[in-house]
This record gives C-alpha cells, sequence and structure tokens, in this order.
C-alpha cells in the first residue's frame, strides 16, 4: 500500500474534504498540520513548489490539492495511485 501523506491547516475546508474523501476510500494516510511548524511548512513547500493546503503526496509523487485529487479520482486515476484498483 502507498504511504498518503497531508499537510494540512486546521481551518482548511479543502484539507477536511480531502481528508474525507480519503477516509471514505477507507486509506490510511499521515497527516501534518502546520498551523504552528515553521519547519513543516517549508518542507512542505519544497516537496510541492506549492504554499497553499493541503499538499497531498502518494509516496513521493505530489498530488497537488483537494481538486487535483478529485480530479484524479473522476477519470478513475486515483483507486490506481492508492493501491485500491
Amino acid at each position: 500500500m502507498p504511504q498518503v501523506t497531508l499537510y494540512t491547516t486546521l481551518i482548511c475546508p479543502y484539507c477536511h474534504r480531502a481528508k474525507r474523501l480519503l477516509k471514505r476510500k477507507g486509506v490510511v494516510f499521515q497527516e501534518i498540520p502546520i498551523d504552528y511548524d515553521p519547519a513543516q511548512r517549508q518542507t512542505m513547500i519544497q516537496r510541492s513548489n506549492r504554499h497553499t493546503v493541503p499538499q497531498i503526496f502518494i509516496d513521493d509523487r505530489a498530488i497537488g490539492g483537494y481538486d487535483d485529487m478529485v480530479l484524479l479520482d473522476e477519470c478513475g486515476e486515483l483507486d490506481g495511485l492508492l493501491g485500491l484498483a
């Protein structure tokens, strides 16, 4: 099973939606809150080249944010990346 990592903040509605989608699929993920952790925020930016949350990674592949993950799901690619297909 691939390792799924989400960088999140407490007040981000898209972060909550991303977690809900993954939970609905039965995917275990690591959540890294960056609200009060500048080092983790910097790590997220270096890994993704983005400043917004959520930032979602499957193994070392940057998926993008919630909208990007939904697009992958709608076109049938997400389950394969998550090892569910």
